[in-house]
């Protein structure tokens, strides 16, 4: 593989989640396609994003501050779910599995950032 993310495991996870959020996203109501809906798909990515761009060879606080980055929005879309879920956008199943998946990708991501 040509980049260092690519390698990385919790990258893959971020991007499979993101995934999962833009289907999720799409079925929300035509109202918050450019609210709600937005908001948590551009957090899923920025999950995604910042994990790679931090991962180029920069130094390690510089990694760890795009991991930072990468945590938080993680975060940010678990509170788009709790909305969505509050809203009836979203059944409890399906926010309990997306919540504890981001719980999982979080703790993963603060174990590579303390590991450096």
């Amino acid at each position: 593989m040509a980049f260092r993310f690519e390698d990385l495991k919790v990258w893959h996870m971020a991007a499979d989640l993101s995934n999962e959020i833009d289907l999720l996203a799409k079925k929300f109501p035509v109202e918050e396609r450019f609210s709600l809906a937005s908001q948590m798909k551009r957090a899923a990515d920025s999950v995604v994003l910042n994990i790679a761009e931090g991962s180029t060879g920069q130094t390690i606080p510089e990694f760890k501050r795009f991991l930072d980055i990468a945590l938080r929005s993680a975060i940010e879309v678990v509170a788009c779910l709790y909305l969505a879920q509050k809203r009836k956008y979203i059944k409890d199943e399906v926010y309990t599995k997306h919540y504890n998946d981001y719980e999982l990708l979080c703790k993963m991501i603060t174990k590579l950032r303390d590991s450096m």
